[in-house]
């Protein structure tokens, strides 16, 4: 009775048969031993598979990995590359990169708070100057012009400054 309690089993309580306490202990062990392995790793051993220079099994002795591991990992690695190719997926932007997008931020910045001042005194070669500078793409069909407003974020107050002033700056219609 006293052992119970001091194993930190309530005393009413039966602990587990001594094979099934062994088994706990020996997976407790095994849980907080195994080996986990990076990314990095788990390519090198799928391209050393895929090599083929020795067999899936030599291979998962070697590197202590089951096989059904290995073919868990290949397939992972397979499918990622095919998406990767077909574009379905998402990456890290480079640092290069998010300095160019930090940059662009600045410069998209700085051409808002010019537009919010501007606005009202523009003609519309400056308008279409400026919604260029920001990056809408002009695209013309015949003798109109369309701005394509893509990726960028405008201030909804500004985009119906804009709008109104497209509005204002139409010719009046001709009287029948």
């Amino acid at each position: 009775h006293c052992d119970a309690v001091g194993r930190g089993h309530p005393p009413h309580q039966k602990s587990g048969s001594p094979k099934e306490t062994s088994e706990r202990v020996v997976k407790d062990i095994r849980r907080a031993t195994r080996k986990r392995y990076s990314a990095e790793e788990k390519i090198r051993i799928v391209l050393d598979g895929l090599r083929g220079e020795d067999s899936i099994v030599e291979l998962c002795r070697r590197e202590g990995i089951a096989q059904s591991l290995y073919y868990s990992w290949s397939k992972e690695f397979l499918e990622a590359g095919k998406k990767r190719l077909a574009g379905d997926t998402a990456r890290e932007a480079t640092s290069t990169e998010v300095k160019g997008l930090r940059k662009e931020a600045v410069v998209l910045k700085e051409v808002v708070a010019e537009l919010t001042l501007e606005v009202e005194h523009w003609s519309l070669t400056t308008l279409r100057e400026k919604l260029i500078k920001i990056g809408a793409k002009d695209v013309r069909h015949g003798r109109y012009v369309t701005f394509q407003l893509a990726e960028i974020t405008t201030p909804r107050t500004l985009f119906a400054e804009i709008l109104c002033l497209i509005d204002r700056l139409r010719p009046a219609p001709l009287p029948p």
